[in-house]
Parts: C-alpha cells; sequence; structure tokens
C-alpha cells in the first residue's frame, strides 16, 4: 500500500500537548492548529496578480503554549534536533540565520507593530506533520498556527485576510523569501470541501466547493527538498518584475500574450518565457475553476498538464523527479482512473498533486510510487486528500 496513513489532527493536537507536558512540567492552557496547503492550479503567479486555487490539507503545524504570568520571556520548542528559541519581549525581535523560530518571531513583530500588547511571556510548543521540504507550505502553516495563538493569549481577534497578510510579511522579513500571498491565504481561509480561489490582485479569496467523494487529491512528496531562500524563487520574481515594467502596465492582470510579444526582443528569451508562464498560468486557473464548477474533468486534466509543462518549460522550477512523477501519472491516463497532475509549490523539488478517481486512488499511487523508485531510486511519501479545514483553536480563550 503506497498511500501512507496521516495522523488526525486530534492525534497531533495530543502530540502537542504531551511534549508540552514534558518540557514544561505543565499542562498547556492554549492550543490551535493551522494546515498546510497543496495548490491544484496556479504557480508562481501569487506574486503577479494572478489567481491561484489552493486547498488546506488535513496536515496541521500545532501549538500547545501556557502563559507566565510576570516574565517578560517566550520560549519556544519544537524537540528533536531544534533548539530551543528564546525571545525577550522589550528587545528588538530580529531573525538569526537558519533559526527555525524566525516564522514565529516574525509573526510576533507583526503583532508589536500593530501595538498589540503582550503583557507576559509564555512557554510553546510546536507539533506538525506538514512534511518539510514538500512544497506543502510548513512554513506559512507555523505562521498561521503561530498568529492565531498570538489572538488567542491577546484576546486579539483579526480578519483571516489580516492574519494571512501580517504572516506573508513575517516570511518576507524573517525568513528572507519574497513569497506571494497564496500559502498563508490557504492555511487562513481554508474549509471541509472547499478549494480556496484567490484574486491576488485585490487579496481576495473565494470558496469553491469540491465535495465530491469520487474524486481524491494525490500529493507525491519527491523527498528533493529545495530552498526557497537560495535565490532561484527570488531570482524568478525578480525577472517577472522586469518583464511588467518593459510592458509599461501598472499590473499583470492588465497583462496580454499580445503585450509580451511586443517587447519580446527587448526582455529576452529567458525573461519572455517567465513572462508567458504568468499569462497563462492566469487564464488557465480561471478556466480550471470553471471546468471543476461545470464538471469538465477532461478539460481541468488537460490544463493541469499544461500547467505543469509551462512550469518546467517557461518558468524552469521543475526538476528531473516532479517530471517523473507527472509523466507517470499522465501514462495511466484517464482510462486508470488519473484525470491530471503537475507539480504543486514552489518547485526545484517538493510534490506534485495529481488529481484522480477515488475509486483508482490506490492503484495510481501505486503505480507512481512503482515507477518513482525505478526511475529515482527514492521512495516517494504519498499522501491522499481533499480540502479541510483552515486554522482553528482548540483550547483556550
Amino acid at each position: 500500500m503506497s498511500i501512507v496513513a496521516l495522523p488526525s489532527l486530534r492525534e497531533t493536537i495530543a502530540a502537542a500537548e504531551s511534549a508540552f507536558i514534558d518540557h514544561f512540567n505543565a499542562p498547556a492552557e492554549f492550543v490551535v492548529a493551522a494546515p498546510g496547503r497543496v495548490n491544484l492550479i496556479g504557480e508562481h503567479i501569487d506574486y503577479c496578480d494572478g489567481y491561484v486555487m489552493p486547498f488546506a490539507l488535513p496536515v496541521y503545524a500545532v501549538f500547545a503554549a501556557a502563559v507566565v504570568p510576570g516574565r517578560r520571556t517566550i520560549v519556544f520548542s519544537a524537540g528533536g534536533d531544534f533548539t530551543d528559541v528564546e525571545v525577550n519581549l522589550d528587545e528588538p525581535i530580529e531573525p538569526v540565520d537558519g533559526c527555525w523560530g524566525n516564522y514565529a518571531k516574525g509573526v510576533l513583530a507583526g503583532f508589536l507593530a500593530r501595538g498589540i500588547e503582550i503583557p507576559d511571556g509564555f512557554d510553546l510548543c510546536l507539533a506538525s506533520d506538514v512534511p518539510l521540504g514538500a512544497g506543502l507550505s510548513s512554513s506559512a502553516a507555523i505562521e498561521v498556527s503561530f498568529a492565531t495563538l498570538l489572538e488567542a493569549i491577546t484576546g486579539t481577534t483579526l480578519g483571516k485576510k489580516e492574519k494571512a497578510l501580517l504572516c506573508q510579511k513575517a516570511e518576507h522579513d524573517y525568513a528572507n523569501v519574497p513569497c506571494g500571498i497564496m500559502d498563508q491565504f490557504a492555511s487562513a481561509f481554508g474549509e471541509e470541501g472547499k478549494l480556496v480561489l484567490i484574486d491576488c490582485m485585490k487579496e481576495e479569496a473565494e470558496l469553491v466547493p469540491f465535495e465530491r467523494d469520487d474524486l481524491t487529491v494525490l500529493i507525491s512528496n519527491t523527498k528533493v527538498s529545495h530552498q526557497l531562500s537560495d535565490g532561484g524563487y527570488a531570482k524568478r520574481r525578480h525577472q517577472t518584475e522586469v518583464a511588467l515594467k518593459a510592458t509599461g502596465k501598472p499590473s499583470w492582470r492588465g497583462v496580454t500574450m499580445t503585450d509580451i510579444d511586443a517587447v519580446q526582443s527587448e526582455l529576452g528569451d529567458e525573461v519572455y518565457r517567465r513572462a508567458r508562464h504568468v499569462v497563462t498560468e492566469t487564464a488557465r486557473t480561471l478556466d480550471a475553476a470553471k471546468a471543476l464548477e461545470n464538471g469538465e474533468m477532461e478539460t481541468l486534466g488537460k490544463l493541469m498538464y499544461e500547467s505543469h509543462d509551462s512550469l518546467r518549460d517557461d518558468f524552469e522550477v521543475s526538476c528531473s523527479e516532479l517530471d517523473v512523477l507527472v509523466a507517470a501519472a499522465k501514462e495511466l491516463g484517464a482510462d486508470k482512473g488519473v484525470i491530471g497532475a503537475r507539480m504543486t509549490g514552489g518547485g526545484f523539488g517538493g510534490s506534485t498533486v495529481t488529481l484522480c478517481r477515488t475509486d483508482a486512488a490506490e492503484e495510481v499511487a501505486n503505480f507512481l510510487a512503482e515507477r518513482y523508485k525505478v526511475e529515482t531510486g527514492i521512495d516517494a511519501q504519498i499522501m491522499a486528500a481533499r480540502p479541510s479545514q483552515g486554522a482553528l483553536v482548540y483550547k483556550g480563550a
């Protein structure tokens, strides 16, 4: 059986509460959770005023915490090989290179910048079953979960949009990743049985029904990790900015292929292809939402494959491992239950997403795992998922 069994949210919560007791010798007062996400379609265009269509995964970053009255420090624990992180609330909040706590530090800085008072320090433990380096947004899950914890502790309620944008800024400023809004929006806005169609120009989210027991999404983790702060992601974002400037348009929302073709010689081949991806991927995402609404699965699958081809050839963020999994899914085809497949996430490794019939999911997963092992020598981690609940407070005010 190639599909891995995922822990339930309750099991992850129990792990966080148990870790807190073990580490701090007291029960937790607050428990919060926020999910990772997978993107069905719309990649690398959330920072280009595009449309994206992710959903919240049933894997979560959970924080268990307790306030320590009169103390002005926060102690973060993630267990395992991660060193505890301590933050003094009376000193400037500064990131530290390579520190896992930077994501939470950035969120904390965002709350303090808003004038939200945090009168006492607290202890907290993190338990997360969002795979690291899999392109499933483990960082956004931590950020949104910690923001939800700060809401609970301070009695503050940010809107979902404000919370997501605060977390996005935290990733920019404290993790040095110039991400768009998709990851944090999906984690904050996600609901069971709903995709999150995000208008990244207006910064608005619309829930799209996906209450279909006959369809399953397989997420195949290549086990090839990527570092989004190593320059590849930032370079491509810069290239899209160069291309937009060349068109003379204020936003990608008004750019067409005619506009891009008109400045092709100025852009050069590589930047031209980056721009072509932005324009065509935005159109594909809207077409995919329409196809899903109309039950046009063949069209949806075609759009998913086209998205992968564009990410591979025009945006050049795929890799051989991702390509193997998408090619294997395409080889099976509709007759064997596969509707479509593509890479998902930032790229340079990570995961693919395969939409298939539920009754064929196990056979599809087995085929993907076997082919991937033969081609790469690596055992893929394959999860089956449907849209799940976004950020929530499980325990506490």
